[in-house]
């Protein structure tokens, strides 16, 4: 347990150390804080962008799901890297030549304020969702790893101070760099903890053979899913790689189009692996410990490993937690500082003062996410519900993108709110579920809402020239700071 304690341990120093060490060029403006002065090279966008996809989720949510459906719970992962191609192909080089820092300012840019306001709404309750998960995921970790020391609250705890304190010192900088250690470690831990762990079960036939009979195979590529979910998922992960914050603040943050774009492209390309490696890490947990909580099934299979191996990894999966809830937290603390604050309450606010409001908001929002945690059941049926959200967004960027003449200054708002309001129906009438996810009850009604819009409002969109004036004002910040 002190082995395992020490890399931990020796894991988070390393962290803080990365942070503090480019502090000094977020602390410079908030264009270094908040998108890393926009010089991501290829590969910081690709460690950015699998660390942003690696997360809860990914690796103990897929591992929980595993023991339920199978290894199609992979196609979490799976999904998620398709997502990551399709924002590299069709978005990330667009979202940097237009210069603009999160969605609801492109909302303003072409559309108006209050299609603003509520994308910001939307989009923050999006990321507090997300970035809740991470500590649930951190507080199983810690609490399997130390019994003794954590239990699953004060886990989450701990995990919150070091993921709050990572992302207020450093910024996107700090992600980025993090990330890089974080991608590693996590392919470095699962990748040599799966071989061990399928060795010592005799191999994935004999974990095949020693788990429950059931009306799927364990090992089918759709398992206990269906088509129709795994379909539902790769939706899912293409809408929110397109519209997220976290990943437009990535793509921003690249020092050119062709940047964003290679680096989305291969992000999709780590991703996707370690998925399906978690999961058979879940079945393997279940035919080890059949009565476990499945949330605990990856932490829990991994400390059966020798102490270097299993500290390792559980520092991996942690690393996963902390890349994902770094980067989640930064995109909110952007949405609320940026698209709120700064829009709406303070605009005349100094850049001094703005960096301040930024890592303020990000330690509210940190200190939130985990009263939120403690009430958080199933972390990936959570997620899924969650970034179900991103349809709308996604249908307004794609039509404002590629169909401007089907555009109308109203299309922004409404279509957001027919957004939130089909997904709470979904949620409290069950009459509804005429459809297996609600992922496609989404789309359905974003499409129709979007196309009535475009022919009962008689206003055209804003023509926008690809760099406006608010991405050149903070240029010039940057400009001026230097």
């Amino acid at each position: 347990m002190s082995i395992q304690l020490m890399i931990v341990c020796l894991y988070v120093v390393l962290l803080f150390a990365i942070s503090f060490y480019v502090k000094h060029r977020a602390n410079k403006n908030p264009m270094e804080y908040l998108f890393a002065g926009r010089k991501l090279s290829t590969s910081l966008i690709a460690f950015n962008v699998t660390g942003l996809a690696v997360g809860a989720a990914s690796t103990v949510g897929v591992a929980e799901n595993a023991t339920q459906v199978g290894i199609a719970a992979g196609w979490y992962n799976g999904a998620w890297a398709i997502g990551a191609v399709v924002m590299g192909i069709l978005a990330a080089g667009k979202y940097r030549q237009m210069g603009c820092s999160t969605i609801p300012e492109l909302f303003e840019r072409y559309y108006d304020k209050k299609g603003r306001l509520i994308s910001a709404i939307g989009l923050a309750i999006i990321l507090i969702c997300i970035t809740s998960l991470q500590y649930v995921a951190g507080g199983a970790i810690l609490s399997t790893l130390m019994p003794d020391i954590f239990s699953m609250k004060t886990g989450m705890i701990m995990s919150a101070i070091v993921f709050i304190g990572i992302t207020v010192v450093g910024g996107l900088w700090s992600s980025g760099m993090s990330n890089m250690i974080s991608v590693s470690l996590i392919y470095l831990g699962i990748l040599y903890s799966t071989i061990s762990v399928v060795d010592n079960n005799g191999g994935l036939v004999n974990i095949n053979n020693n788990l429950p009979v059931v009306d799927f195979s364990w090992f089918s590529p759709i398992g206990g899913l269906g088509l129709a979910v795994v379909l539902g998922w790769i939706l899912i992960m293409i809408s929110q790689a397109l519209t997220l914050q976290g990943t437009v603040q990535i793509a921003c943050g690249a020092k050119d189009a062709k940047t964003a774009k290679k680096g989305f492209i291969l992000g999709g390309a780590l991703i996707f692996p370690i998925g399906f490696l978690s999961a058979i890490l879940g079945l393997a947990a279940k035919v080890q410990y059949p009565d476990i909580n499945p949330t605990m099934a990856l932490p829990q299979i991994i400390m059966s490993l020798d102490p270097v191996v299993s500290g390792i990894t559980l520092a991996a999966l942690w690393a996963a937690d902390v890349s994902t809830a770094c980067t989640i937290l930064l995109g909110a603390g952007t949405l609320i500082s940026q698209d709120i604050y700064k829009r709406f309450i303070n605009p005349q606010v100094t850049t001094a003062k703005f960096l301040q409001v930024n890592r303020l908001v990000i330690l509210l929002v940190g200190l939130a996410t985990l009263w939120l945690a403690f009430n958080a059941v199933g972390i990936l049926k959570t997620m899924m519900i969650g970034l179900s959200l991103t349809t709308a967004f996604t249908v307004v960027f794609l039509f404002t993108v590629f169909a401007p003449s089907l555009c109308r200054k109203n299309s922004a708002f409404y279509t957001t709110v027919v957004g939130l309001i089909g997904l709470i129906l979904w949620q409290f009438v069950p009459q509804i579920h005429v459809l297996p996810h609600v992922i496609y009850f989404e789309w359905i009604i974003c499409i129709i809402s979007f196309l009535i819009i475009s022919v009962v409002d008689k206003q055209p969109i804003k023509i926008v020239e690809k760099e406006t004036t608010s991405a050149k004002v903070m240029v010039n910040q940057e400009v001026l700071s230097r």
